[in-house]
């Protein structure tokens, strides 16, 4: 499953998904119904968009989730993007900075865990998964969304204060993954699901579906053609680990 919140960056009010160069959706409210607090979030550059990375020295076959994150403050930079995303402010940019550092060993790596463990080993490979391991991985992703909601959450609107940054963007990101799987991450916690709700509202309804619209079939996945089993099935595992 290939994916990242680089999917959702370009144009639109600050964000666009990827596998085209715009997409178009309506327009989130200033004012009014529907509109969120705070500042409207301004467009991003329309050339700000996944096919970026075909130029930028980081590109490889294989991005890890290091690289993700790279590109995705590389083009923050270059294009000097409206400052919440990536603030100047010293320790609102170490907040987002701790998120980053603290999500990959944790939160990416046991939800990209649940998908393959839950649904994409058994169904779209083929792969048994033990019962004791699944209850294993979804009882560290428990853990994993416990410390998100508890620490970076807080009682605040976005995880790093009033307004969405790139923080939120590749939580979200890594969130949709279990729940293609078909978990119910959100469910019992209120403030997450509240948060969710913000962070989609931001983004734009259409686009945000639209940008996890393959993730979020996962769940239906058909069993891979055996040829594509024998050569995905090593990477995945130690993708997985």
């Amino acid at each position: 499953m290939r994916g990242g919140p680089a999917r959702l960056v370009g144009r639109g009010q600050g964000l666009a998904e990827s596998r085209v160069p715009g997409v178009a959706r309506p327009e989130r409210p200033r004012h009014g119904s529907g509109a969120l607090p705070g500042p409207a979030v301004p467009a991003l550059p329309r050339r700000l968009h996944l096919r970026q990375e075909e130029r930028h020295p980081l590109r490889a076959a294989h991005r890890g989730p290091a690289q993700s994150v790279a590109i995705l403050l590389y083009l923050a930079r270059k294009y000097k993007v409206p400052d919440h995303w990536y603030p100047r402010d010293p320790q609102a940019c170490a907040r987002v900075d701790e998120y980053l550092a603290w999500q990959h060993t944790t939160l990416r790596r046991n939800c990209l865990r649940a998908l393959w463990h839950k649904v994409m080993l058994p169904v779209f490979l083929g792969e048994p998964v033990s019962p004791e391991m699944l209850a294993t991985t979804l009882a560290e992703l428990d853990m994993a969304l416990q410390v998100l909601e508890g620490k970076f959450l807080q009682d605040k609107a976005f995880l790093i204060g009033p307004h969405i940054s790139l923080a939120d963007l590749v939580a979200i990101t890594e969130l949709m993954h279990p729940v293609g799987a078909g978990c119910q991450v959100f469910k019992g916690r209120p403030k997450l699901a509240a948060w969710r709700q913000r962070v989609e509202a931001a983004v734009g309804e259409v686009l945000f579906q639209e940008a996890h619209e393959v993730i979020l079939k996962a769940k239906d996945s058909q069993p891979a053609d055996p040829s594509l089993k024998q050569k995905m099935l090593p990477k995945v595992l130690a993708m997985i680990q």
